[in-house]
């Protein structure tokens, strides 16, 4: 078997700018004619999009307490379904051009950085030979319906989170909510004001670069530090076992325990889920910055997350990074006990953070022999895909270019532990319509400033019952980069926590009661 080797989408530009064409002619060409096939087909993007969440199928079809979708967030299952999902998804592209491979976008590097979001993402046609066509890469056009049948009152429901054929995926600064006809009429005006895409670009790119390098000042001599998602990359690299690597669940628990000692774990979920709001339409606060409000991108939610094309080469960066840490700690080979779990420890039941997906039992146990629905094993077609299966990328036929065995891409910047972490708590996910955010606040050599945040990639509907209250619960380990033990004891510092969501910091209960999240600071044994 041929190894396929996955390269940065970046390398594709400069191959075209360079005159040569071919990889990234082939990658459109394959993109463009899954998206042109009917969505009942298998190998269709409609239905491979369709996976992670609406269409919603199983008990989430009309159920709050369930997940429709078969995406796993905030559990073991996180890192290696979706490797399932991009191997899935890349089976399809290669029926159309067999030798394509699914190209990351890099995330961490100095490139997107300076640059943000690559180009061929923001082009709204696409030159292909010598034609110009839409570029199925900027946008997709659903083909079929996206009925949210949770809405119970239709389409009076004010949460109602449907979109009809003819909707096309957009990203911040626009708007996609569209289910009622008042935010329908709320997202028209949205778009019409931010119209020029070339502007909508610009400020898109700003807004990525802002979530990846968001600073904080040090102490009193106003020096800055990075503490953007960038810097949450290279920390994820060093957790110490998969089950605290791979979901923010189990990631909080460990922290939770570990409060005062060690240092704070930072899953990879947690960078995953900034990118996600990053591209969907949130903004990092900024007391000094005017702000777009409205914003309402497809990326920011777990429902129509997927429908958009970006969202499969953020994915495909995620699970390169997985391979980073896996080759880091020497969890590449593809043995049984290659990866292991933490036995019943929080993130590693079926009712943990989203709930149970379509074919799985609540309060049912997650392994790594666990199937990975709706994928088949890619070593035997009648079998359901496990995660041991998903450990060795290498047995699975691919590679990332420019990641070398025992030469992490991330392994190289530098990561110092915080020695002050905020510990908030008192926010549930059912209270919020969609993703939304935490952060803290402080002041700091007399400036009012944002001190860290953490993403919650959320969704729609979430029941308000006492059970499922209980698993929607947000608590969040956060370290405060920068900020010392003296900063922490000056009675002027006013340290607090805020919900940031779509509205900004003013920001309400879809009961209307305001959100206050508590908070407690501790500073760490250093």
């Amino acid at each position: 078997m041929t190894q396929r080797v996955r390269r940065d989408i970046n390398d594709l530009v400069a191959d075209y700018a360079n005159g040569n064409t071919k990889p990234m002619d082939d990658l459109i060409t394959a993109w463009a004619g899954i998206q042109a096939l009917d969505p009942g087909d298998d190998n269709s993007f409609f239905k491979i999009a369709g996976y992670h969440g609406m269409p919603f199928r199983g008990a989430g079809w009309g159920n709050l307490q369930w997940w429709g979708g078969y995406c796993h967030h905030g559990n073991v299952l996180f890192p290696t379904w979706h490797r399932a999902y991009l191997f899935r998804l890349e089976e399809a592209l290669r029926t159309i051009v067999p030798t394509v491979t699914l190209p990351f976008w890099n995330e961490a590097n100095n490139v997107t950085a300076t640059d943000g979001i690559p180009d061929i993402f923001l082009q709204r046609s696409y030159k292909l030979n010598g034609e110009e066509i839409p570029n199925p890469l900027y946008s997709y056009t659903l083909q079929k319906d996206l009925i949210d049948n949770l809405a119970v009152d239709g389409a009076i429901n004010p949460y109602n989170y449907s979109k009809k054929a003819t909707y096309t995926t957009v990203r911040y600064p626009q708007a996609g909510l569209v289910g009622t006809a008042k935010d329908q009429a709320t997202s028209e005006a949205q778009n019409k004001l931010y119209s020029d895409p070339v502007q909508n670009a610009k400020l898109l790119n700003e807004n990525v670069k802002t979530w990846l390098l968001q600073e904080t000042y040090v102490g009193s001599d106003g020096s800055k530090t990075d503490a953007g998602t960038r810097k949450k990359y290279a920390n994820c690299l060093n957790a110490p076992n998969y089950t605290v690597f791979s979901n923010t669940t189990s990631a909080q628990a460990w922290n939770q325990e570990k409060s005062s000692q060690d240092p704070t774990i930072v899953p990879l979920e947690s960078p995953h889920n900034d990118m996600h709001l990053a591209v969907g339409g949130f903004e990092v606060p900024n007391f000094d910055a005017s702000h777009i409000h409205g914003a309402q991108g497809d990326m920011g939610e777990n429902e129509t997350a997927a429908f958009d094309p970006i969202f499969f080469f953020h994915h495909c960066w995620v699970d390169n990074t997985f391979w980073q840490w896996q080759v880091k700690h020497n969890k590449e080979q593809n043995t049984m006990h290659a990866l292991s779990l933490i036995e019943n420890y929080p993130g590693t039941n079926s009712v943990d953070s989203q709930g149970p997906t379509p074919g799985v039992a609540g309060g049912t146990w997650l392994t790594l022999d666990s199937p990975l629905y709706p994928f088949k094993s890619p070593f035997d077609s009648t079998a359901w895909a496990t995660s041991t299966e998903m450990t060795n990328i290498i047995k699975l036929g691919y590679s990332y270019e420019n990641v070398p065995v025992g030469s992490p891409l991330l392994g190289t910047m530098p990561v110092k532990p915080a020695q002050v972490v905020a510990h908030l708590s008192g926010v549930n996910k059912a209270d919020v319509r969609g993703s939304f955010m935490v952060g803290v606040f402080g002041t700091i050599a007399g400036k009012e400033q944002l001190l860290g945040m953490e993403s919650i990639l959320s969704r729609w509907h979430i029941d308000g019952c006492g059970a499922c209250q209980v698993h929607s619960n947000v608590k969040v380990h956060l370290p405060l980069h920068g900020i010392t033990h003296d900063d922490v004891d000056k009675a002027d510092s006013n340290f607090y926590a805020r919900v940031i969501t779509r509205g900004g910091l003013d920001s309400q209960a879809k009961n209307g009661d305001e959100l206050k999240p508590l908070l407690s600071i501790i500073k760490k044994q250093v």
